[in-house]
């Protein structure tokens, strides 16, 4: 037998854009150094055409109900999946190596209910280590299978012989097709074993969640192609030395990518949180300076955290700037905002910004919020403990109106909050609100109001 005829190919890392030779810069990505070669061999896998051809069918024939969903069993999971599990659903799972992402998927195992078997599939543990993850986890549950193995053809006729509704690879990076020459986890097993795994996970409706690495940078390792060829990208995010996870939904074709799962890192696996709000708060300072609430919107769920801030004299030169959950670029806009229009000497002051619990916050109405922090520490005056600060301040100074103010005021007032300062265009006549409402329409005022003055 003839051998198959191989060539060289170079790939980019970051896009998985080809080239026949090696380029410094990525015409895909405008990324540079990042091709590798890899030797792409022609040769046909003896098992690549497992699954019948699809045949055409009317789009009104097609059934669908939202029902259909699976349940996880867990619903902060259920939160961020769009209120469940899809059939024939392609999910990467991506983290931080030890996040979490082995415990969650082992929880899940536990915890969905299926008339099926459950395939958890792991390229890097041995059966021992996942039997001793299963019973600290004490996850029970009689129709969960366990395969080690990288090779995927050898995978796909497991899932041929077992008809799983669920399968759980751990992790896309270890497995290989062995008529691609190169490494596993290269640009070329990534691609075609996402491709492979897309086709059977559709043409058999079956539920299939594949773990990923990230890179340094915390992006998820592989071409980016690799994300958009998946259903879902879920990120699980968060400290290593702090106890709270955050699942977050970066692309979702089934649900809406602004929802989070929050968690609990426990010695016996992740405890769902079904009120953030009371965990960010519960170890904050009465009457702290530079410490104020904001509530922000993650999907549909407002939660209340805590922003503070410490603005001290720079002993140097160049004063140093840093935030922690905040967007750098916006902080830098709003201090250039209090040192034009109210007039503050920040420009030889070292400023740093955090937001507690780890949480990562992007939307403007938290502007106001980050302003009064700063002031507070900068001119030392205490903020009350039971107000809550929110609005989107803009180049002039004027603040601007935020979008879902009642949700917001609704979980300030569980939480025991009883004023709050909001922008004056978002009150109405005659508008009934949980809580004690101020309008403001500058952040001279907002400072009058809260610190009275400035």
């Amino acid at each position: 037998m003839a051998r198959a005829k191989e060539k060289s190919v170079f790939f980019c890392q970051e896009c998985g854009y080809e080239s026949a030779k090696w380029l410094g810069k990525c015409p895909g990505c405008g990324q540079w150094n990042t091709f590798v070669e890899e030797t792409v061999s022609k040769q046909k896998s003896e098992t690549a055409r497992l699954l019948p051809s699809s045949e055409p069918v009317l789009l009104h024939e097609i059934v669908y109900d939202d029902m259909l969903r699976m349940d996880t069993g867990i619903q902060e999971l259920n939160r961020v999946l769009g209120g469940g599990m899809v059939p024939g659903a392609l999910m990467l799972l991506a983290g931080d190596p030890g996040i979490g992402k082995s415990t969650l998927t082992m929880q899940l195992c536990g915890t969905i209910q299926l008339d099926a078997s459950v395939l958890y599939v792991s390229g890097e543990e041995s059966r021992q280590q996942l039997k001793m993850r299963a019973q600290r986890l004490e996850v029970k549950n009689e129709k969960l299978l366990i395969l080690t193995e990288n090779n995927l053809d050898a995978i796909e006729k497991q899932i041929q012989k077992l008809q799983p509704k669920l399968v759980i690879l751990d992790s896309i990076q270890t497995v290989f097709l062995p008529e691609i020459t190169s490494a596993p986890g290269s640009v070329s097993q990534l691609r075609e074993c996402t491709g492979r795994i897309m086709q059977w996970a559709k043409g058999m409706e079956i539920s299939v969640i594949v773990v990923g690495h990230v890179t340094k940078d915390g992006s998820v390792a592989g071409p980016r192609v690799l994300e958009h060829m998946v259903d879902t990208v879920l990120f699980f995010e968060g400290e290593r030395h702090n106890q709270f996870r955050i699942l977050r939904a970066l692309k979702n074709r089934f649900g809406s990518t602004n929802e989070i799962g929050v968690f609990e890192m426990q010695e016996k696996g992740l405890l769902e949180i079904s009120n953030p709000s009371e965990i960010f708060l519960s170890e904050r300072p009465q009457d702290a300076i530079g410490s104020v609430v904001v509530p922000c919107m993650e999907g549909s769920r407002p939660v209340l955290v805590e922003l503070q801030a410490l603005v001290a004299s720079s002993p140097y030169g160049q004063p140093r700037r840093m935030t922690n959950g905040a967007d750098y670029n916006r902080t830098a806009m709003l201090l250039a905002v209090l040192e034009k229009k109210m007039r503050l000497p920040l420009g030889n002051q070292d400023i740093f910004l955090n937001v507690v619990g780890g949480l990562k916050i992007d939307e403007p109405a938290i502007d106001l919020g980050i302003v009064v922090a700063l002031v507070s520490s900068m001119q030392n005056r205490p903020i009350m403990d039971d107000v809550i600060v929110l609005g989107e301040v803009g180049l002039t100074g004027e603040v601007r109106t935020i979008s879902f103010l009642e949700k917001r005021l609704i979980e300030a007032e569980k939480m025991g909050f009883r004023t709050a300062v909001v922008p004056q265009g978002n009150l109405k006549r005659n508008q009934q609100y949980p809580i004690e409402v101020r309008g403001v329409s500058h952040v001279s005022e907002a400072l009058r109001v809260i610190l009275g003055g400035a």
